[in-house]
């Protein structure tokens, strides 16, 4: 079998995050091909396109028969639109998809420990929003096909460039479609170039919209790069926004509006980076409420991407930390975010001192605890690694929910160092934790309680939720002291 050849076989294997195994045959032998996509119980066919450490892989071309699981009707997007692979399973089906390959990959990875997964494991927490959960989304400006016409939505499945306008999408509610549709029209309308990512020319790049799931506050901003000053004076730019700003207070919404704004990105880099932004209406952040706290919420700042999903999560987190809590100790909030974990945690610590890169997200975790009455949280902008030597106060507790490619190695011993009793690691990225579980291993803790919490129904994403303790805590002295 070489490139080019088309293959048909079954899905017979799915592994995290989409890569299915089909088992090809051909002249009576059995081959395996990797093919993206293709999800178990499946029947495809695709073309090879690669062949990698002596395993094929394949592009997906065609399912040509659906699993038995899959009864679930997709939406119109699905077979265009990268974002929503599990949507044609039911749902409890697809948990148990999530279910089964995150606990392959963490037993894996612990080799002969594995059996702590089993002990630990306390099931997956299902999102209570199936649908129209996402309080944030990024849309991109492009086009379906080379010289097409102006689209807004998300990236073709399978594709760097092409995008495809996802203007009945499930995963949002209303207020985001109708939104998405009256911004690609206007700017349809006037013919403005996209800005492409190859020749770096162009203007239009991103629509991001945030929602408060309770508050019912939106936040709008469109991403363009400068290159306006080529084609349109201040005064016609500015006419031009002024314009798309009037359409959207328009449209009849179920929420309300917090903020538009305008936002410049002159980088490379295929991604929502803040050069510079106006406000054109409102403020510049929006407010949501979990667990009886309101917090801040400012345009590039992380914050969960289903809000009533998260309340599930971070009651586990607080659970997990609370077990074996003795007195009020200090904790590390380490990836705070916009400090939401270290807030609902502060009522049971005597300190929470909570560490985070962006610095308008730490801006808002201060205002967001003085709002909440919250006086025992110390919010430190900068990065991990660096911060930590600067830290006098040493932890008793530590909670970790770092970006997806995890945490780096060594702030990862940093951490691990300090030799505190437990440590509650939440991961949106699997794979990721698997790999730093090995060193959390090596330092003497173990997995004690494990769960998955879903927010991302229809697609292959999920969060996990781990308590290690130390093992033999007791006779445990600080490294560092």
């Amino acid at each position: 079998m070489k490139k080019g050849d088309r293959i048909e076989g079954l899905v017979v294997k799915y592994d995290f995050p989409n890569i299915g195994t089909v088992e090809v045959e051909e002249d009576g032998e059995k081959h395996y091909v990797k093919i993206k996509n293709a999800l178990e119980g499946q029947t495809v066919s695709g073309v090879i396109n690669k062949k990698k450490h002596g395993l094929l892989e394949a592009r997906l071309e065609e399912v040509i028969r659906r699993a038995p699981g899959e009864t679930a009707e997709p939406c119109p997007h699905f077979k265009q639109c990268g974002g929503c692979t599990y949507q044609t399973f039911p749902y409890e089906e697809q948990l148990k998809i999530k279910e089964k390959q995150i606990l392959e990959m963490l037993k894996k990875s612990l080799g002969e420990h594995a059996g702590d997964i089993d002990e630990a494991y306390e099931g997956i927490i299902a999102s209570p929003d199936r649908a129209e959960y996402r309080n944030k989304m990024e849309f991109s400006f492009g086009d379906e096909y080379k010289d097409g016409p102006l689209a807004l939505g998300m990236h073709k499945r399978g594709s760097t460039y092409d995008v495809v306008n996802t203007s009945e999408c499930r995963i949002v509610d209303e207020d985001y479609r109708q939104i998405l549709k009256r911004t690609h029209e206007y700017f349809l309308s006037l013919d403005l170039p996209y800005f492409h990512k190859m020749r770096h020319e162009g203007i239009l790049r991103h629509l991001c919209v945030r929602k408060g799931r309770k508050s019912g506050e939106i936040l709008v901003f469109l991403v363009t790069s400068s290159q306006w000053k080529e084609r349109f004076s201040e005064e016609e730019w500015n006419k031009i926004l002024d314009d798309w700003k009037d359409i959207l207070l328009g449209i009849d919404l179920k929420g309300s509006y917090a903020g538009i704004l305008h936002v410049t990105n002159d980088s490379l880099a295929d991604a929502v980076i803040d050069q510079g932004s106006r406000i054109l209406y409102g403020k510049d952040y929006f407010e949501e409420e979990l667990l009886g706290l309101k917090f801040k919420i400012s345009p590039f700042s992380f914050f969960q991407n289903n809000s009533m999903a998260a309340e599930l999560l971070y009651s586990k987190v607080k659970d997990y930390l609370l077990e074996n809590l003795e007195g009020k100790p200090v904790v590390y909030d380490l990836y705070t975010g916009t400090g939401t974990i270290a807030q609902l945690v502060s009522e049971a610590t005597s300190k929470t001192i909570g560490v985070e890169i962006v610095e308008e997200a730490v801006e808002a975790a201060k205002v967001s605890a003085k709002r909440n009455g919250v006086e025992n949280c110390e919010f430190i902008a900068g990065d991990v690694l660096k911060c930590l030597d600067d830290i006098v106060t040493l932890p008793d507790y530590i909670i970790l929910d770092p970006p997806r490619d995890g945490i780096n190695p060594k702030a990862l011993d940093k951490i691990l160092n300090y030799g505190v009793k437990d440590i509650v690691y939440v991961s949106c990225k699997p794979s990721s934790l698997a790999r730093d579980l090995n060193a959390f291993y090596e330092h003497g803790y173990r997995v004690k309680k494990c769960c998955l919490t879903d927010l991302f129904p229809s697609t292959v994403h999920v969060e996990t939720c781990v308590l290690l303790g130390l093992k033999d805590a007791d006779e445990y002295i600080y490294i560092n002291y």
